[in-house]
Formats: structure tokens, sequence, C-alpha cells
């Protein structure tokens, strides 16, 4: 049996480094707010290429930390608008809408799955504040005209960048050097989802900004609202990374870029090597332009496509079954009509692509799809 993603392999890579990282955590006596998450922070905000890295509990907290941290500051009121992807994961709109701001949305690019930046425009009113761009799948979803709107416009342009750790923005800045993904606008929220690029061994997050006052905010919102110990002067919520899980990810992050070339390897293998008329799959310039988190095949039989992969011994997942304007807890956004983000959601199957896959089992999953009939 392929798993369609097997942690414990992932895990096993590098399980002396992880095993001897907890234990030294377990021996410290310290499990919050210590040596080991200052540590991921920092080099993590090298990393991505910002000055500031503020852990929290996961990705959903990020992405709402962030959004709140603006309105602290008196940048974002509440029913301002914010431009985001009808093509994304829940977690997008909760953030938004928890806020008390309204998601506006726009239709993806049909060949990418990102947002259409061609769109953005027709979508803004009086009351927009800010765009907020998905790198669903692993794909840089900025492109130069998405920022020339944003500084046009005087908006905020912030990323969930939930699936695209280490991702690189095509071109370099004036220093020659690659600007990856989190650091391209104003504010990033990150998610270490176990099953992520860059995974926990359990749930956590992080906001990566250059804005020094925004980073603050957060981290003091994060914390109860705490600026100080036992002073209070914002309502927040307790969502901290734990030192065990900024342990385990400063191993894992010594070890991104080479993972992410191994997916992308792997990626190129399906795009070359699968011929199915039946199979719509990423375009090579995709592969250019992405860290691969999650291989999306487009099939008009995707239902008996997964059933016929699994009587293989192949496991897929689908990302996503439903789309967020059609979710029951979005009631008010149900009879909106999508068509393109409509046709991902009812075709898209995910296949099994990660750094621990054998030659041989991404050999079996491209036969898999190459003898599929209907």
């Amino acid at each position: 049996m392929i798993k369609y993603l097997d942690l414990k392999k992932i895990t096993d890579m590098h399980r002396d480094e992880i095993s001897d990282a907890i234990g030294r955590v377990v021996g410290s006596g310290w499990y919050l707010k210590g040596e080991a998450t200052q540590q991921f922070e920092n080099d993590y905000a090298g990393y991505i290429g910002t000055k500031y890295c503020v852990a929290c509990g996961n990705g959903l907290d990020a992405l709402t930390l962030m959004l709140r941290g603006y309105k602290e500051l008196g940048v974002l009121r509440d029913g301002d608008e914010v431009i985001v992807p009808a093509n994304t994961y829940i977690a997008t709109m909760l953030s938004v809408t928890e806020n008390n701001l309204t998601p506006v949305l726009v239709e993806p690019l049909a060949d990418t799955f990102q947002i259409d930046g061609g769109r953005i425009e027709e979508a803004l009113t009086d009351r927009t504040r800010a765009v907020m761009i998905v790198h669903l799948y692993g794909v840089c979803a900025y492109t130069p005209k998405i920022g020339e709107i944003c500084k046009r416009h005087n908006l905020l342009l912030l990323e969930d960048n939930a699936q695209a750790h280490g991702c690189l923005f095509s071109s370099d800045n004036l220093f020659g050097e690659k600007i990856r993904t989190g650091s391209i606008g104003d504010a990033a929220a990150h998610s270490f989802y176990p099953g992520k690029n860059l995974g926990a061994l359990g749930d956590a997050g992080a906001v990566t900004t250059d804005n020094k006052e925004l980073a603050e905010m957060i981290r003091a919102l994060g914390n109860y609202g705490s600026s100080e110990k036992y002073i209070f002067p914002y309502q927040g919520r307790n969502s901290r990374m734990d030192e065990i899980q900024a342990a385990v990810l400063s191993v894992k992050l010594k070890y991104l870029d080479d993972d992410n070339r191994r997916r992308r390897d792997i990626a190129r293998r399906y795009i070359t090597e699968v011929d199915n008329p039946l199979l719509r799959l990423p375009s090579m310039a995709l592969w250019q332009n992405s860290v691969f988190h999650i291989f999306p095949v487009l099939c008009r039989e995707r239902d008996r496509l997964q059933e016929y992969l699994a009587e293989k011994g192949i496991a897929t997942m689908i990302h996503y079954p439903l789309p967020p304007h059609k979710q029951k807890c979005y009631g008010q956004w149900n009879d909106m009509s999508l068509p393109v983000t409509e046709r991902i959601h009812d075709q898209e199957i995910s296949i099994p692509l990660n750094q621990a896959m054998t030659d041989d089992e991404v050999s079996a999953v491209i036969a898999g799809l190459n003898s599929f009939r209907v």
C-alpha cells in the first residue's frame, strides 16, 4: 500500500536528531516561551527573509492574530473588506470573519489554481483594505500585477503561506537574491501542521513580518493580551508554540530545501511521464514555481479514479471536496456562482508526493494513472 502521506517515514528520516532535540527540552525543565522557541523564531525569520517571526499555536491562529494585530493598530476596522481567493482552505475565510471583516471572494486562474490578479481590481470597493493571497498547494500566488494593485490602491498585501514553506517567487530582488513566500507582503501566516512541508509533531504556527509594531502586538495578543507578566492591555488568547514543537521544527528546517528538491524531482516525473488524456496535470511552468505541498490532478471522473487507484493500493486525497462558499457555515454565500472554483473542487484529486517516497513508489503511481480508463 502506498500511503498518501506516511508521517512516520518522514519523521524517521531525522529521528535521531529529533529525539535528541526533544530530550534536551525535556531535560531543561522549561516547556513554554523558552530558548527553543526563540531559536526557531530567529532561524525561521532568517530563512524566510523577514526581520521578525512570532510563533503561535497553529496556522489558523497565525492568520487570525495577523488580522487582529492590524485591527488593534487601527489599520483595519470592523466591516473592512479583504480580497481572498475563492479557491482556498476554509481557514483563510475563518480568520477574516472572526475579526468582523468582510471576505470578498475572487475566482482563481484555471491553470494555476491561484487567485486571478486580473479579477482583483473589479472586486475593489471603497471599503477594501487588504488583499490576502494564498500560496495554495505550495505554488507562489504572488504576481507583480497583484503587488502593483496593492501599491496603487494603498492596500495591505497579506500572505497565507500555510502550504508553501520554502517556495520562491520567480523574480530576484535588487541584490540578486531569491525572494521567499512569507516575505513578499506586509505580513504572512504559516502553519506547521504535521503534514506540511515543514511540519511539527503537533499543531504550531507563526507570523512573519518586517513590521516591529505588528510583531509585538501579535506576540501580546497570543499571550492572553499581555504586554508584561500579569498586565493585559488587550483581550487576547492563549496561542503559543511549545518548546518541543519549536525544537522539532528547528531540526527539520535544516533539511527543508533538500526535502523540497526531492518533491520537485518527483513532480517532474509525474508531469513528464504521466500520459493519460483523461487527466489534467500541473504544467512545467507550475513545477518551476512550486514546492508541491500537494500535487493536484484534475479528472472529470474523479471519484472513479480515486476508487481505481485504491484498488491498485495507491491512497489519494481530495483538496477540497466542497469550496468555502458552499459550506453550511457560510450559508449566505451558498447561492454564489463561482464556476472556476467549483470545477476545481469537483475534479481535483491529490496523488502521493513527499520526500520519503521511493522511486519504485513513484513509478507505481505513474503506472496507475496511465492505466486508468473509463
